[in-house]
C-alpha cells in the first residue's frame, strides 16, 4: 500500500503548486502482461482535458524508437 501513500502524497504538492494537474500512474505488468493503471486530475474538467490533449500531442510528435 505504499504505493498508494506516495500517489496521495505527490497529489498534496501538486495541488499545491499548480492549479490543474493530472497525474497517471501504473504498478509493473504481472505475469499475464496486465498492469493496473490509475488516473487522477485536480482543478477545472476543462483544462485538465486541455493538458491531457497537449500530452497526447506531444506523445505524437515523438520520433518512434
Amino acid at each position: 500500500m505504499e504505493h498508494r501513500g506516495v500517489t496521495k502524497q505527490i497529489k498534496d504538492t501538486l495541488a499545491k503548486q499548480y492549479p490543474c494537474y493530472v497525474l497517471i500512474t501504473c504498478d509493473s505488468p504481472g505475469v499475464d502482461g496486465e498492469m493496473q493503471v490509475e488516473m487522477s486530475y485536480d482543478g477545472d474538467p476543462t483544462l485538465a482535458a486541455y493538458l491531457l490533449q497537449g500530452a497526447q500531442d506531444f506523445l505524437d510528435e515523438q520520433p518512434q524508437e
